[in-house]
């Protein structure tokens, strides 16, 4: 198993979170959506091709945090062991990726959404505004950061998956960085801090309609 906790951290149990929680979309977005828009990206993936395993078909992605606070872990997750999708922000801002990490046999399943701004596609860039999102799945809990200023990716590089051409485009995203804030609930009663990640994920483009 890729990440650990205490049997008593672990079994906290909070109240469902509102709506009015802004996470890892746009500095609006409410935390919830971009839940709901992750998890739904990710079963429309999981109809759309049953038989797909793990994050990217090169086998060469992965997702490293440390986590302290209300929770102590530290996740070391392999390709093969994780499901990962992006794409660009609804506001074209810059690009959200997400990873799900190995499931419980209980329907438990640990998320991070990141959403780095001020980056477009093919494109690098260096200390990007991030909102990170937290989520416990199974379990109704969720941490969010409030706002971008709270983590920054260091370097993040893009490369091309796939053919060259055609109106859908996919990159495999390779960024580093950290957080500065702790990312809480909606009544902060419980808090944790991701002091360092680094990941490569997947993002897909397409041209408007």
């Amino acid at each position: 198993m890729s990440w650990h906790c205490s049997a008593l951290i672990c079994s906290l149990t909070l109240v469902a979170l509102s709506p009015g929680l802004t996470g890892a979309g746009t500095a609006t977005e409410p935390a919830s959506t971009v839940a709901a828009s992750a998890q739904g990206t990710t079963a429309a993936t999981a109809a759309a091709a049953p038989a797909a395993h793990g994050c990217l078909p090169t086998g060469n992605g992965y997702l490293r945090a440390r986590i302290r606070g209300a929770l102590d872990l530290d996740i070391d997750w392999g390709n093969a062991e994780i499901e990962c999708d992006g794409g660009p922000r609804p506001d074209g801002s810059g690009v959200r990726v997400s990873f799900a990490g190995p499931p419980h046999g209980d329907g438990r399943r640990m998320r991070l959404v990141f959403g780095v701004g001020s980056v477009h596609e093919g494109r690098a860039g260096h200390d990007l505004p991030t909102n990170l999102t937290v989520i416990f799945e199974g379990e109704e809990r969720l941490f969010a950061t409030r706002g971008a200023d709270h983590c920054t990716v260091d370097e993040l590089r893009q490369e091309r998956v796939g053919a060259l051409g055609g109106p859908k485009r996919s990159w495999r995203i390779i960024a580093r960085g950290f957080c500065i804030a702790p990312a809480s609930t909606l009544n902060s009663d419980a808090r944790i801090l991701v002091s360092r990640f680094d990941f490569a994920g997947s993002a897909v483009f397409e041209d408007a309609d």
